[in-house]
């Protein structure tokens, strides 16, 4: 089965659809079950020129007890954002490349003189 999706804002991108199984596949690599997930698509806020609409879009992800909403200007940027969080459930935190100069200086104060 796949994520169920909503929307009160006309649907999703065709672009969207098209991804949308990889991105399912990469759940069920990970551990996860699509079909226990609902995304659901609304206006981030009301349009401040009538003509043009909203810009961002509300994208809210529920599933079992836990929900997130994250503002993004369109649909690909959101599944992009949804795949990197799918990814990094088995992935370790990513850690800085280059220290910063608190840590520059810490590392500085402690060799031996």
């Amino acid at each position: 089965m796949s994520i169920i999706l909503q929307s009160t804002v006309g649907g999703f991108s065709t672009q969207f659809m098209r991804r949308l199984p990889l991105v399912e596949q990469a759940m069920r690599e990970h551990g996860l079950e699509p079909s226990e997930f609902v995304i659901s698509k609304d206006y981030a806020s009301t349009a401040t020129i009538p003509i043009m609409g909203p810009f961002f879009y509300a994208y809210s992800v529920f599933f079992g007890e836990e929900t997130f909403t994250v503002t993004e200007p369109n649909d690909m940027v959101f599944l992009d954002y949804f795949y990197k969080r799918v990814l990094a459930a088995d992935e370790p935190p990513e850690l800085p490349g280059r220290p910063g100069p608190m840590q520059r200086f810490f590392r500085w104060m402690s060799q031996p003189v």
